[in-house]
């Protein structure tokens, strides 16, 4: 008795293909040899299983079943299929079998076989006609015969083969040599590419450790290349140890301790480190590019330079040593080195030597949507290497590496010809397609016949009709249907069977089309036909009209396109989808009667939803569907590629971007056809690759009209190399290409439509890196991304013009050139060379901004120093203003002050950043507080003023604060002091010729108000965020590459995924925004001139518009402010507002006598001791964990890093702390240096380089030329001299040495990579200040501010219960400083302030939930109060919901408690654990003993 074949091996795991084919398929016996060597299955299925599944079914039962047993498995298939399958359809169905099987049996006969022509007589006669030649008559009879056994035996249908030769044009001899050589030839290259495939399907083991490492590697020289010269190279080129001429291993092949061995790289990254007895020890990794290893050599400081001379990174060496396994990370590495040789660049790079040269026009970069891996540069830069005249960049849907591309053009020089063509490969969405086709007018209130086609496949012309079902709706009402199977003479495939239930059975006895179809047409006359995916319903009735020379006229509807524009929430618009959102059953899906009931009423629905909306026509229903930004949404989308020709071209390209990021994003930003036909002057649209719209029409073979349609919408077509493609081969969703032949026929078939319609044809590579072996990088990011088939890369590289020329040598070498070389040529020569970025300064305008700023500083002045001014305030003044005005700097000025006076007004001080404070002008416009003048006195009501006295020029260079007080000589008055001494210069440069920057710190609480009044000083839609790009970052790459190797149980040593990261870094990722940038737009200019805008990181729910470039890019022609938010403004606000609040015992109060920060004296004695011990405090070191100085917790000195500078430095004024701000912000500016200086005694807090402006001023005041020393303080504080990129320097320094600048000093400005301005130090200091002088006197203001502002990780719990186990908590994070994690740090910082607060006598109540707030803390009788928020796990909403709810009155119990706050049950069992219920019972309920007796 016969059993399936599950039942049979029922463990067998199988993919769902096999499950399909073999569920319902029958074992009918099961055979083997006495010695078990073999097992032949034999099995009988009622549908047809082509060879290769049958064998797939065999390796899967051999390996699962019998593979320890050396046992081979066969399965021998024989089917009892329908009478659909006559002989001649069997070979249609069974031909890519027959062939299959041929290949295991002989390569000659699969030959004779796939070159011959067949056809069938008298229905069983099988007539062959095959190439005469020997091969062929000798293989004949075999061929014959394995034709007929098949058929009879697998079939069980007998035929007659008749084998005839094709009649010879020549008989001569010498003939039939030339063709057995050619036909040997062919059998040998046929042999060939077998054995190959055999060979593919075995290397998968075997890919990890060969083929993908040579995939890794860049090509080598022949080792003889730079071993030619034999002892002479290795002779002169040793460096280090003995000579020695060992032959080198690849370091792919060192996987463990192998002893001595001798091996050549490249030095990739390299670092040294002192150890004790004055030696070091050198580190560094080599890469031969099949793997990387780490080498390791102890040496003595003496020869330290000498080594570092050759060993350094780039440098090629080859190097003789041990291998060992490191002590310390456990990975292998080289040591006990005997001996280093220098060698020549072993690398070969890719050249293109063509005498006419290609041109790219389809390339992507790291901006790519993690798509593309290489740099636009390097790509740009190696089409320029190659001699073409040009490339065109089209990422996925942006535009952001165009200003980087023109950096490099910029660097060429004006009369280099090169160009780069910006563009983009753009998301084509085809909202053309009307929803209503060929609409005549038709009412809702005429007839509609509804209809669904059931069909063998999905090309209306290869495949047919099987089942037709339709429903009449007249007036809204269903009035008729139609149903019928029809016969297609073909066998139904068995996947439309798995989905229809539709079997051969059941339309065997149908009428065929040519009599269904007259009788639907009569159904259906002079009705508007409706389907659900209508194009693809009608496409079929309309072929079929054609093949019985009926000319189809039909107006259809379509209820997809519907569903798209009534139903936009919906994700997918599948039929059961949309009838399950209209609540319409649906019983038996995918058979044509029952579809077209569904979408009947569906449509029905639509109509009557249409009519609510006024809509009663098709006619009015296109006009609604028109521009649908919803439908474009959802509409499938096509690869596009547009490429600007000229000026116009590139703000309509601009144009495009930020409408289908704007307007049509989803998932991917896209361009609908209507807005590219909108903005398509100075375009040129290219057709793309596989995803684009033409090749997708191919692949489905849509009728020629479309694909007329198609074609004509398009400027040129393109055409990419067979293994761009090849995935489709094993793709079983494309049926339409089974072998590269087919790839070839579809590119030959988009040649033949270009000399059709006269578009030329142009040959890209779709480039997505740059050579072959850089395809490991984007195997690794789209492995991270979650691709399946990330592992088989195309070759996506930058071909040379040669190499692509062979790609398409198919076509024959005329029509090669002209895809390859001529097209492609004559493309570029119709793009005009264009700058991506506009070069030309677009400031915005206030009208008499100019006359404002003078008026309002002058003013200023005058109320300061009276009238007539000091000369020294006039001459900085107009010096400042005249440098302003002249270089067009005044509106920024007046916008700043705009913005900082509203601020002011709205309650909220504003701190300047940057080197703003230099600019005298902005102090006396009010955007800073900060007074670059020299330190003076100055008289605030009778205006006297001392700049010139002998005691006010000791403080040259410090603070006014920092002079004693002292009384108005004139009117006894007490003297103002004030003055930082800072230059102009520092911010605008001694000619203008510096880009001013005017960066402001408003409150956090503020910032937004900030950024929407900018847009109330220029008008709405004139302002946008500066834009971020987000890229792959090495820390997040390092993870995609360890994971990537991990995953696939290969062991990577650390340095080769360094090695290997450094090629997936620098990749978009995402976009963002600046925290404070604002972009201004000049009225009466186009934002698309610029940059295209977006939203940042595409979401579409914000109404935040950024631009597209990063901000960087276009920051030289439109105007950006940093309107940034910080945390020093707000903690102001909050102790003005705590002071002045009744909750504190003071004289202050909120109405006519408010605590106002800026009136606290900057030269408070008891503010500098804070500095010096805790006596201020009132405590001592011991209370706050041995810290000896109070100024935990002011900002910019309470960090432990700040707290050691001012123990080291022991400042004694205002001037060293703002020295102080200045190194604790620099890098490399106190560590390793000016600390260093000072412990040594050759500099001090006074002398050292502490701000940028020291450099510049020391300069000057040494005699050196101003505009040098400007120079030079702007490559020293940008680390250009720290990093050997300026190679001015040694020039400078020459200089500096002949003005008699000390060593140290040079050697200072050689090691710093970023300094901070004095101004900036000056405005943080000054706030820190006034913060300071709270802690001393009105603590308990502080803290609330503190706790309440700046602390990170406050916790109620672990902060306000008991002080011992605080402690206890201090001493767990003391003893392991090293290992905290970031919240550990957080919460450590923040019990060290409530250590201190403890220590000065204060304390915590316990939150009451009646009067505590969602996130203040509450001053009561002298004790803090938590906010809810303190509370852990208690987000700010559910604290707001809290307060909210305690106003509504008293809660009756913890469920009340839950259910008016929405708080969540984890939450309230904290609450309830900590006691702050009190008595709360848990429920409402009432016990019966509750009650009164």
């Amino acid at each position: 008795m016969n059993k399936l074949f599950f039942e049979v091996f029922p463990t067998l795991e199988v993919g769902e293909d096999i499950q399909a084919l073999f569920a319902d398929t029958e074992v009918v016996k099961i055979a083997t040899n006495s010695a078990r060597t073999f097992i032949k299955i034999y099995i009988k299925s009622g549908h047809l299983i082509q060879k290769s599944k049958v064998r797939e079914a065999e390796r899967l039962v051999e390996k699962q079943l019998f593979a320890f047993g050396g046992t081979g498995v066969e399965i021998i298939e024989e089917f009892t299929l329908s009478k659909q399958y006559t002989p001649e359809n069997i070979m249609r169905e069974y031909y890519d079998s027959f062939l299959f099987e041929l290949n295991e049996r002989s390569a000659v006969e699969r030959s004779m076989f796939q070159n011959a022509r067949y056809a069938f007589e008298e229905g069983s006669v099988l007539c062959i006609e095959l190439n005469d030649t020997i091969i062929a008559q000798n293989k004949k009879e075999s061929l014959v015969a394995y034709l007929r056994e098949v058929y009879e035996k697998r079939f069980s249908v007998p035929v007659e083969v008749r084998a005839v030769y094709k009649k010879k044009s020549s008989s001569q001899l010498e003939q039939n040599k030339i063709q057995l050589q050619q036909e040997v030839n062919d059998i040998i290259a046929q042999a060939e590419a077998i054995q190959k495939e055999k060979k593919e399907e075995k290397k998968e083991e075997k890919e990890e450790t060969k083929s993908k490492t040579k995939n890794n590697k860049k090509t080598l020289k022949e080792t003889n290349k730079f071993t030619a010269n034999g002892k002479k190279l290795h002779t002169d080129g040793l460096i280090y140890g003995r000579p020695f001429d060992d032959e080198p291993i690849e370091l792919s092949q060192i996987t463990g301790e192998m002893g001595v061995i001798t091996f050549q790289g490249q030095v990739i990254k390299c670092e040294t480190r002192e150890i004790r007895n004055d030696r070091a020890i050198v580190m560094y990794a080599v890469s031969d590019f099949t793997d990387t290893i780490m080498v390791k050599m102890f040496v003595k400081n003496d020869g330290l330079a000498d080594i570092l001379s050759d060993v350094k990174k780039g440098a090629f060496l080859k190097i003789k040593g041990v291998t060992t396994i490191d002590a310390y990370d456990g990975e292998l590495t080289i040591g006990s080195v005997q001996g280093i040789k220098s060698i020549p660049d072993f690398t070969v790079s890719r050249r293109d030597v063509a005498p006419e040269k290609r041109v790219e026009l389809h390339c992507h970069t790291k901006m790519s949507d993690m798509d593309g891996v290489s740099d636009v540069k390097d790509l740009v830069k190696r089409a320029h290497d190659w001699g073409h005249k040009a490339i065109a960049i089209t990422d996925h849907g942006v535009v952001q590496s165009f200003p980087d591309a023109h950096h490099f053009v910029e660097g060429l020089g004006k009369d280099d010809p090169f160009k780069v063509i910006y563009g983009v490969e753009g998301y084509l969405v085809d909202d053309l397609q009307k929803v209503a086709v060929n609409d005549k007018g038709q009412s809702f209130g005429g007839t509609y016949v509804v209809f669904d086609l059931e069909t063998t496949g999905f090309s209306a012309v290869r495949d047919k009709i099987i089942e037709i079902g339709a429903v009449k709706v007249e007036n809204g009402v269903i009035t008729d249907t139609y149903s019928t199977f029809v016969n297609p003479k073909v066998p139904i495939p068995f996947q439309i069977t798995q989905l229809t239930d539709i079997t051969d059975n059941m339309v065997i006895d149908a009428p065929d089309i040519e009599t269904v179809l007259p009788e639907f047409l009569t159904f259906a006359k002079d009705a508007v036909l409706v389907a659900h995916n209508a194009s693809f319903d009608v496409g079929f009735l309309e072929q079929n009209c054609r093949y019985q020379d009926i000319v189809p006229d039909f107006t259809s509807v379509d209820t997809v396109g519907l569903a798209r524009i009534l139903l936009p929430s919906l994700s997918k618009f599948k039929l059961n989808v949309v009838a399950k959102a209209l609540h319409i059953t649906q019983e038996h899906h995918h058979r044509a009667v029952d579809d077209a009931r569904v979408t009947a009423e569906i449509f029905v629905k639509f109509v009557e939803m249409l009519r609510e909306r006024k809509i009663e026509s098709l006619a009015q229903l296109n006009q609604y569907g028109a521009h649908n930004a919803d439908a474009v949404r959802k509409l499938p989308t096509y690869h596009v590629i547009i490429l600007a020709k000229n000026e116009t071209g590139r703000v309509n390209l601009y144009t495009l971007i930020s409408k289908s990021h704007l307007d049509y994003f989803a998932r991917r930003p896209r361009i609908p056809k209507s807005e590219l036909s909108e903005h398509r002057e100075g375009l040129l649209i290219g057709s793309a690759c596989e995803a684009g719209e033409l090749y997708q029409a191919l692949l489905g073979e849509k009728p020629a009209q479309r694909i007329a349609e198609i074609v004509n919408y398009y400027d040129y077509l393109e055409v990419q190399p067979l293994g761009n493609n090849r995935f489709m081969i094993e793709s079983d969703r494309i049926s339409r290409v089974k072998d590269e032949e087919d790839l070839k026929d579809m590119n030959r078939q988009i040649i033949k439509l270009g000399e059709q319609f006269n578009k030329p044809v142009v040959a890209t590579c779709d480039v997505h890196f740059l050579d072959p072996e850089d395809e490991v990088y984007r195997r690794i990011i789209m492995a991270g991304k979650g691709f399946a088939d990330a592992d088989e890369q195309a070759p996506l590289y930058l071909h040379t013009t040669e190499e692509m020329l062979e790609e398409f040598e198919y076509l024959g070498s005329a029509k090669a050139k002209e895809i390859v070389i001529d097209n492609p040529n004559k493309i570029a020569d119709m793009v005009e060379k264009i700058s991506p970025v506009r070069p030309d300064k677009c400031p915005p305008v206030i009208p008499d901004s100019d006359k404002e700023l003078k008026e309002i500083c002058y003013k200023k002045a005058y109320s300061m120093y009276g009238d007539p001014l000091p000369p020294i305030v006039t001459e900085r003044l107009e010096r400042e203003l005249n440098s302003i005005i002249s270089n067009g700097f005044a509106v920024m000025y007046i916008i700043a002050q705009k913005l900082v006076w509203k601020s002011n007004e709205d309650g909220y001080l504003v701190g300047s950043r940057g080197s703003v404070g230099s600019s005298f002008v902005a102090t006396m416009a009010g955007i800073t507080e900060v007074n670059p003048l020299s330190p003076h006195y100055y008289c605030r009501k009778c205006h006297y003023t001392d700049f010139e006295s002998e005691e006010v020029k000791r403080y040259a260079g410090g603070c006014g604060w920092d002079m004693p007080d002292k009384a108005c000589p004139i009117c006894g008055e007490p003297l103002v002091k004030d003055g930082f001494d800072i230059p102009f210069e520092t911010f605008l440069g001694f000619k203008g010729n510096k880009e001013p920057d005017i960066d402001l710190n408003f409150s956090g609480d503020y910032q937004s108000n900030a950024h929407k009044y900018t847009e109330t000083i220029f008008g709405e839609g004139q302002t946008f965020r500066a834009g971020t790009t987000g890229t792959l970052a090495d820390k997040t790459a390092f993870g995609y590459v360890k994971n990537y190797y991990e995953e696939r149980g290969a062991r990577k040593r650390s340095c080769e995924i360094e090695r290997i990261v450094q090629g997936c870094t620098g990749i978009r990722k995402s976009t963002g925004q600046h925290p404070g940038g604002i972009i201004v737009l000049p009225h009466g200019e186009d934002i698309n001139s610029f940059t295209p805008v977006q939203h940042p990181a595409n979401d579409m729910n914000t109404d935040i518009i950024t631009t597209h470039f990063d901000y960087h890019s276009i920051d030289h022609n439109l105007l950006k402010l940093d309107i940034l938010g910080h945390d020093d403004p707000t903690m102001i606000r909050s102790l003005e507002a705590y002071i002045s609040s009744p909750a504190m015992e003071n004289e202050y109060n909120e109405t006519d006598n408010p605590f106002i920060a800026t009136k606290i004296p900057l030269d408070d004695p008891g503010v500098m001791s804070l500095f010096h011990d805790t006596t201020a405090l009132g405590i001592t070191p011991e209370d706050i964990g041995g810290c000896p100085v109070g100024c935990l917790g002011i900002p910019e000195f309470g960090t432990d890093f700040v707290v050691q500078m001012v123990v080291d430095t022991k400042p004694q004024t205002l001037s060293d702390l703002i020295r102080i701000s200045g190194l604790s912000h620099g890098t490399d500016v106190w560590l390793n240096n000016a600390q260093e200086l000072i412990k040594s005694g050759k500099a001090t807090i006074s002398t050292a380089i502490c701000t940028r402006d020291d450099i510049m001023t020391y300069l000057i005041n040494q005699g050196m030329d101003s505009e040098e020393s400007f120079t030079i303080m702007e490559r020293v504080r940008k680390g250009s001299v720290a990093k050997g990129k300026c190679e001015e320097w040694p020039k400078f320094k020459a200089d500096m040495e002949a003005h008699g600048i000390p060593d140290w000093y040079i050697w200072s400005c050689e090691k710093i990579k970023y300094m901070f301005p004095k101004a900036h130090a000056a405005a943080y200091v000054m706030m820190a200040y006034r913060i300071a002088y709270c802690k001393i006197n009105y603590p308990l203001a502080y803290y609330a501010s503190y706790f309440g502002i700046r602390a990170d990780a406050f916790s109620y719990e672990l902060m306000c219960q008991v002080k011992e186990q605080l402690q206890q908590h201090i001493d767990n994070y003391s003893r392991r400083p090293d290992s905290l994690n970031k919240k550990e740090q957080d919460t450590m910082k923040d019990l060290r302030i409530v250590q201190e607060m403890y220590a000065r006598g204060y304390e915590f109540l316990p939150i009451d939930i009646y009067r505590a707030k969602a996130s203040k803390f509450l001053i009561i009788d002298g004790k803090l109060m938590p906010p809810f928020s303190s509370i852990d796990g208690m987000g700010d909403k559910a604290a707001e919901a809290v307060e909210a709810a305690a106003k509504d009155g008293r809660f009756l119990s913890l469920d009340d408690f839950r259910q008016r706050t929405k708080t969540s049950q984890t939450v309230i069992d904290t609450m309830e654990r900590l006691g702050l219920f009190g008595d709360l019972p848990r429920t409402n309920q009432l016990s019966l003993f509750d009650l009164p007796v």
